[in-house]
């Protein structure tokens, strides 16, 4: 045996293996102003910390002439390697290679790299780049994809980066995961194409308008995070998984940080303006560093969800944005809100609210798109949650608004706490007096002076926080320079909690 000749042969298969399709369907990617399957994995991974297997899996179709297109990979670059130093498993689609489409071993090659990445408990990023099912190799093999994406919920972090076209199950499986994120002008998905939609509909609409990068981020909520390029998507990525555990086992990563526990938080700039206001600006205020991830930023608006740090360690954030719709909560902002509920509790990530809730934003459009069964998912989110939270009143938490939001310590709360001048009641001052007070008001010789009474009335002896810490609703009272401090001794104090659960399977919750 010449081991020489063995070990040359072996490293021109891999060299061949690595070109993927070949040099022209590699110029006409980057023509497409698109990056290869391996350019993209060398932006996301530390550098030389790639560990390909299947490299030399092919197709085993003899239809249609598949015999002569085959090609090492099958379309698909999988493996495994390091982010800021810890392990996730990942795969990529070769859209040089028949376009990434998904055959039988392509997706036997997704499906031993997924359970692997459970088995092992590390995070799962898949890079989608592909023209959906191969047809040539009869009915499609998604289902394999599929049911290891359902294995994997909750076990470990599944990322999904879209980066060219993902139809119909591609997009599917996208979906699946826990956070989606798109690049602008390359990343499309969608369940038909327009072909499909115009045969089925009659309808014509441009590739982009139908499942765009800004479509999904802005209309569909469907996808997370949005990048002007592919290396300023995959930073992204890095900077995700840095606040992310690597499983359900473990607790997220603590990061050091030179800010004080004890430095006061400068809120009343924000606060003391009597009209809207910016939560982000008073919770990247409280924030180590003012640092905050925020997710889907451009899809319900009125809610904000995202990643921060308390001393080092990560936290989620949900808070009302009273700078659009008031801060009310509508159907899109239900299922946002409940969705990052669950991924937080999924894999140990405390949470705290910051809430400034009239309740919910009712009307004919949104009660027949069912805002109460969407409502009802963030409730149930709330209901299930075992991790530690703190909810802080802000400014009005009204009605739904206080169950809604995580307000309310009959849904297993740790910790409440209000600020001096919030207003916590089951109506507004407002409507309340319409109400309660209809016929003083109506009987007064001044009706509107005597409005004006019996809302500063409601106020003192209902809409205060005090009455509120009176009945044991709200546990602390606190400035909000003090803010930081607080929450980071509370949560340290709070620990790991175990709440017992009901012997069941599981909950049927209201999608």
């Amino acid at each position: 045996m010449n081991l020489k000749a063995a070990v040359d042969e072996l490293r021109m298969k891999e060299g061949v293996a690595k070109l993927g399709g070949g040099e022209v369907q590699t110029q006409k990617q980057h023509q497409s102003e698109k990056l290869t399957a391996r350019e993209r994995i060398d932006l996301l991974l530390d550098r030389d910390s790639f560990l390909e297997v299947g490299m030399f899996v092919t197709h085993q179709s003899h239809d249609f002439g598949m015999e002569g297109r085959k090609f090492w990979g099958d379309g698909v670059v999988t493996g495994s390697g390091t982010v800021n130093q810890r392990i996730i498993h990942l795969y990529a689609q070769d859209f040089t290679v028949l376009g990434g489409s998904l055959g039988e071993y392509h997706a036997k090659k997704i499906g031993a790299l997924m359970e692997t990445a459970i088995v092992r408990g590390t995070p799962i990023v898949a890079i989608g780049d592909s023209g959906g099912a191969r047809i040539h190799e009869g009915p499609p093999h998604y289902a394999t994809v599929f049911a290891r994406n359902s294995q994997a919920s909750g076990v470990v972090p599944q990322i999904a980066v879209v980066l060219g076209p993902c139809s119909g199950g591609a997009a599917i499986s996208a979906a699946l995961a826990d956070f989606v994120f798109v690049v602008e002008g390359i990343s499309q998905m969608f369940s038909s194409g327009p072909g499909v939609v115009k045969a089925l509909t009659g309808e014509e609409v441009s590739i982009e308008e139908l499942g765009g990068a800004t479509t999904h981020i802005e209309k569909s909520g469907v996808a997370h995070f949005i990048a002007p390029t592919e290396e300023e998507c995959f930073k992204k990525v890095r900077h995700l998984l840095s606040f992310l555990p690597q499983n359900f086992r473990e607790g997220p990563p603590q990061i050091a940080t030179a800010d004080p526990v004890d430095r006061r938080v400068d809120l009343e700039t924000f606060l003391e303006n009597e009209g809207s206001y910016d939560m982000k600006e008073i919770v990247r205020s409280i924030l180590d560093e003012g640092g905050f991830l925020e997710i889907q930023e451009a899809f319900a608006r009125n809610l904000i969800v995202g990643f921060g740090r308390l001393a080092g360690s990560t936290v989620g954030i949900v808070a009302n944005q009273p700078c659009v719709l008031k801060g009310m909560v509508d159907l899109d902002a239900a299922d946002k809100g409940a969705r990052f509920i669950r991924f937080c509790d999924a894999f140990n990530i405390p949470l705290v609210n910051f809430i400034d809730c009239p309740g919910y934003y009712g009307g004919k459009e949104q009660e027949h798109r069912g805002l109460v069964r969407h409502a009802a998912k963030m409730l149930y989110a709330y209901g299930e949650l075992t991790v530690p939270r703190i909810a802080i009143a802000v400014k009005k938490v009204y009605g739904a608004g206080i169950s809604g939001m995580g307000m309310s310590k009959a849904f297993g709360t740790d910790l409440t706490i209000a600020y001096p001048f919030a207003e916590i009641a089951v109506m507004g001052p407002e409507a309340a007096v319409n109400v309660i007070f209809k016929d003083d008001i109506t009987g007064s010789p001044d009706p509107k002076e005597m409005r004006v009474q019996k809302v500063k009335e409601y106020r003192q002896k209902f809409a205060n926080p005090y009455v509120a810490a009176e009945r044991g609703w709200v546990d602390m009272i606190i400035a909000p320079e003090d803010t930081r401090e607080v929450l980071i001794k509370a949560l340290s104090r709070l620990g790991k909690k175990s709440r017992p659960r009901p012997d069941k399977r599981h909950g049927t919750m209201p999608l």
